[in-house]
């Protein structure tokens, strides 16, 4: 059995792993996004002189900060792995 035979009748795959799960694929987007809205519906409802526009904007700079160091720490220790085939074609595995 030749090489070229061989290539061509069995693929070679190689395990191929990513830093970590698109953010559109965590919960952590779903939970900071209705956090977001949750405060900014707060700030629209209330008087403005107990929680106004302000104070909104601040509440919603810390939760973006906290969601983007929720990230940083998830990208830092996890891997999402996936085999890749000699063709270039990506077969995700969970």
């Amino acid at each position: 059995m030749s090489a070229a035979t061989h290539d061509a009748t069995y693929p070679t795959r190689r395990r191929i792993s990513t830093e970590t799960k698109a953010s559109v694929k965590t919960t952590e987007l779903i939970a900071y996004v209705a956090a977001v809205i949750g405060v900014l519906i707060a700030s629209a409802v209330v008087d403005a002189s107990d929680f106004g526009a302000q104070e909104a904007w601040f509440y919603v700079t810390l939760l973006t900060i906290g969601y983007m160091v929720s990230r940083g720490l998830a990208k830092s220790g996890s891997r999402d792995f996936y085999d890749d085939d000699q063709d270039g074609r990506a077969t995700h595995q969970a």
